[in-house]
């Protein structure tokens, strides 16, 4: 069965990456919440997407207490994920505020999955390579996921590359995602879960590619499509 993945939690619905977004997730009838984690300067694991407020401000200049009321940490978020599994996609890229060569975020959230002890429960995706063969390095049997939205001249080495890095699955932006990439990603051994998809007709097509996952900001919409698949 093709698993639904709520973007950011039910983001179309409730304000993204918050303990409303993940809990309206599972009534909606996700699969799967994918959350998006980032560092405070007083080393606190919180979950926002982009790696600025909206004022401006870079969340690893500021302390816990600074963020809005909104901006949960990394266990709260997953304590509210309960009875799904979740995509924790570690933020850590070249040319943003944060991005940290010496992958205190990977650390941090490798040390959190061993305290859950929610190996099966989890997979680690990032846009960075280095940082999810970091992960590995600490904890092989946690799952990791290479995210990325260019285009390849060549799928089959590029699917090779990642597979042979022991990464699990390809999370290709929706607009790259053709036969060509998923025939790739099979013959590696690789899954694919696409993001971010909305439209029910283009659910529709990539099911009968064969994807793994869809990753949508509307969870109850991906459901239908996924249950009368």
């Amino acid at each position: 069965m093709v698993r639904v993945i709520a973007h950011r939690g039910a983001s179309a619905a409730a304000p993204e990456n918050t303990i409303e977004a993940f809990h309206l997730a599972r009534e909606l009838g996700a699969d799967w919440v994918e959350l998006d984690v980032r560092r405070t300067a007083d080393g606190a694991m919180v979950i926002n997407h982009d790696d600025r407020l909206a004022d401006g401000r870079a969340i690893v200049d500021l302390d816990r207490h600074e963020l809005p009321e909104h901006v949960c940490e990394l266990a709260d978020a997953l304590d509210a994920c309960a009875g799904m599994s979740v995509n924790i996609e570690i933020k850590n890229f070249p040319g943003d505020a944060d991005f940290d060569e010496t992958e205190s975020v990977a650390e941090a959230v490798v040390a959190e999955v061993r305290r859950r002890g929610s190996h099966a429960e989890v997979l680690v995706s990032c846009f960075h390579l280095p940082t999810l063969t970091h992960v590995r390095t600490l904890d092989p049997a946690i799952p990791t996921a290479f995210l990325h939205l260019g285009g390849e001249s060549d799928w089959d080495g590029f699917a090779g590359l990642v597979a042979a890095g022991g990464h699990v699955a390809l999370h290709p932006w929706d607009w790259l995602v053709d036969e060509a990439l998923v025939g790739a990603a099979q013959r590696a051994g690789l899954e694919v879960n696409v993001w971010t998809v909305d439209d029910p007709e283009r659910m529709a097509a990539l099911i009968d590619l064969g994807v793994h996952g869809l990753c949508t900001n509307v969870p109850d919409v991906a459901r239908r499509v996924v249950d009368g698949a």
